[in-house]
């Protein structure tokens, strides 16, 4: 595995991306926020070697590194989901890639559920802590040059990048939620038994994504910051016909709230 990260780091290089400060990956809906990339370097993912290709409306699959909140950054326009057919070790392969690239925290975002009843459509919740349904992306022979056999998930988000969010979204008057997120393997949405089991076992929102590349930043030791957007509500007398179109809908009218939020955490990084 060590030997394809750097060989992509290596490429990624060649191409001018040097010394990133942080590492985004944006979820279905929000890839509008790498329009406040400046003097960008764009890549389509199918360009870069040992990268999977998304495959997921919402999700164009590019690579784009530039001048972001004052500090140079790399973002992933779209990511890789389970569901696609990818296990969770290649899902999770661009988060070691951006590690080696030198990013010193990771920022992620997400569409989601809402299973808590205090939910509504449109909220954004800081996430906490995640349930985990998904196969670990560390299952298999482990590399002791990239990060333990045993990784401590204690803090699998970062506390300090979490209260930092909090008095940001405070100070710009953004009304935000924390909680635990759920992944699961999709790409069905839930029913509402799932739901209810979902929120009974400690979940506030459920999603496709997002822990196997907190779990792989975590064995590489890189702090991690997540936000999800709840595009639809699992809460009983509240569920509604789902599609994916609704959910991107949703995403995209909160973005510039989540864009706020973020520019004002890379800029203080």
């Amino acid at each position: 595995m060590l030997e394809e990260i750097n060989e992509t780091t290596g490429f990624l290089r060649s191409k001018g991306i040097i010394n990133p400060d942080a590492g985004i990956i944006l979820g279905t809906g929000l890839g509008g926020l790498t329009a406040k990339i400046e003097n960008c370097i764009e890549l389509d993912y199918k360009e870069i070697p040992n990268f999977p290709v998304s495959t997921v409306e919402g999700h164009a699959g590019r690579l784009i590194y530039g001048d972001f909140g004052r500090k140079k950054i790399v973002a992933m326009k779209g990511r890789f989901h389970y569901y696609e057919g990818y296990g969770t070790e290649l899902v999770a392969i661009p988060v070691r890639v951006l590690k080696y690239l030198g990013i010193k925290c990771l920022f992620l975002s997400n569409a989601a559920g809402g299973v808590n009843p205090s939910f509504q459509v449109g909220d954004i919740m800081i996430i906490t802590d995640h349930i985990n349904l998904l196969p670990n992306p560390l299952l298999g022979r482990n590399d002791d040059r990239i990060g333990p056999r045993f990784t401590d998930m204690g803090e699998a988000y970062d506390r300090y990048l979490i209260n930092k969010a909090m008095l940001i979204a405070k100070g710009n008057d953004i009304r935000v939620h924390k909680g635990v997120y759920l992944a699961t393997t999709g790409p069905t949405f839930e029913t509402p038994a799932e739901y209810k089991y979902f929120r009974i076992i400690g979940a506030d929102a459920v999603g496709m994504s997002t822990t196997p590349e907190v779990i792989v930043a975590r064995h590489m030791n890189l702090p991690c910051f997540a936000i999800s957007v709840i595009t639809d509500l699992g809460v009983e007398g509240k569920i509604e016909y789902t599609t994916h179109e609704t959910v991107q809908k949703e995403a995209e009218k909160i973005e510039s709230k989540i864009t706020a939020i973020i520019t004002e955490m890379i800029s203080s990084l």
